[in-house]
């Protein structure tokens, strides 16, 4: 077989990975027209910057030195901050060759660029053509050839990958560009996305938002663009999920609630999910919030403990099914189960409950405010679990992230 042939093979292998978690193959012609479109979206980069609160992750999950943690990886800025929590291992999966491309990056880089600054440089400015230099010096000698042809190959506008990082990474993939297009948009209504950062406390924060950002979701334009079930492919949301988040309202009225609490809740100089919402990248200056991976405190312990992170081109519910029996302590499934039918979720939460080691909790998230789980999962599953549901709504009011209804808190009963 040629490499152009073998390559075309896998290709397809890892199109069709994504096509079955995403498309609902029991639907209508257009439904599932409408969820190949966003697997189709789905297939390059989506996420330069995952989009779920580490901090409140290693909390509600009580992450203690020892455990070993399963993870859906995304972007990675959590799977390494995980670290932190001193783990002996952790299993990081993705369906996304990107991602996968993405984490091994952030790996190769932790291990070889020698200091925090340079590091920091890298992945938090993420814009200068001094990263280009470092990536050839240090991190392209040992990067794997896969994540090497991705990084040094071209996107669809004939970009080379690598020099995202000398340009602005974070204004690239798929959540990049829909947050620049929701910055023209508001541009063409007047209306500047940036001055929410210039707010020094939560009552400035407030009335920018209440003056500025707020009315823009009245406009008829916004209104019915929102309305459209591909619009929000770009934060990653398939047809399915908007159903979830959308509910019975307009989802220009969720939106609007969504984007509030991330405005108004939390702290500027504590929330750089508001940073990249609103300034399209992590604010300059050392005392910048950062995700703790790219925290200057952390990094030594994050350098040493790189080489703990497993990370793999693969789905969650084959990896658990692979792993022998009470062999997990952790489990972190983003959103990903918004998109899953009864059958998959029975499927994922079988392995779950065959893998998990004594008093083993499960963090995900959820578009809509409920957990998903109740009259979805056989009862023989379910009653194996505690459902957190306080520490749920704690948890979920605390996620500096602002854009999920729910985060869900499961533990192992004894």
């Amino acid at each position: 077989m040629s490499k152009h042939k073998g390559a075309a093979k896998l290709a397809q292998a890892k199109n069709t990975k994504i096509e079955e978690a995403v498309v609902r193959h029991e639907g209508e012609a257009p439904q599932k027209l409408l969820d190949k479109a966003f697997a189709f979206a789905f297939r390059g980069l989506v996420y330069a910057q995952i989009w779920e609160d580490p901090v409140v992750d290693m909390e509600a999950l009580d992450m203690q030195p020892g455990n070993r943690i399963a993870t859906i990886a995304s972007g990675g800025c959590n799977v390494f901050s995980y670290l932190t929590a001193d783990p002996a291992e952790i299993v990081a999966v993705d369906l996304n060759t990107a991602h996968v491309a993405l984490n091994k990056l952030k790996q190769t880089a932790l291990a070889n660029i020698p200091d925090y600054h340079s590091f920091r440089r890298f992945f938090a400015d993420a814009d200068t053509r001094t990263n280009i230099r470092v990536y050839k010096a240090h991190v392209q000698p040992h990067l794997d050839e896969t994540s090497r042809r991705y990084w040094e190959g071209r996107d669809l506008v004939g970009r080379r990958r690598i020099n995202g990082f000398a340009t602005g990474v974070y204004k690239r993939g798929l959540l990049g560009g829909f947050i620049g297009v929701a910055h023209l948009l508001a541009r063409l209504h007047r209306i500047d996305p940036t001055a929410l950062l210039e707010a020094k406390n939560l009552e400035e924060q407030q009335a920018i938002f209440d003056a500025k950002l707020a009315p823009m979701f009245d406009r008829k334009f916004i209104r019915w663009i929102t309305d459209q079930r591909s619009s929000l492919f770009g934060l990653g949301i398939p047809p399915a999920q908007y159903d979830a988040l959308a509910g019975d309202n307009r989802m220009a009225d969720v939106l609007r609630a969504r984007l509030k609490k991330l405005s108004c809740d939390f702290d500027l100089k504590d929330n750089y999910f508001a940073w990249q919402a609103f300034g399209r990248g992590y604010g300059k200056g050392a005392d910048m919030p950062l995700p703790p991976y790219l925290q200057e405190a952390n990094y030594s312990a994050v350098k040493s403990r790189a080489g703990r992170v497993n990370m793999c081109h693969a789905n969650m519910t084959d990896i658990l099914a692979g792993a022998e029996d009470a062999s997990f302590d952790r489990y972190i499934f983003l959103d990903a189960q918004d998109w899953m039918t009864d059958a998959q979720l029975t499927a994922l939460w079988t392995e779950v409950t065959r893998t998990a080691r004594p008093s083993s909790r499960v963090l995900f998230r959820t578009a809509a405010e409920p957990t998903l789980l109740p009259g979805r999962l056989p009862d023989a599953i379910l009653d194996r679990w505690e459902y957190r549901a306080e520490d749920s709504l704690n948890y979920t009011a605390r996620d500096r992230s602002a854009i999920y209804g729910g985060v869900h808190l499961y533990v192992l009963k004894d």
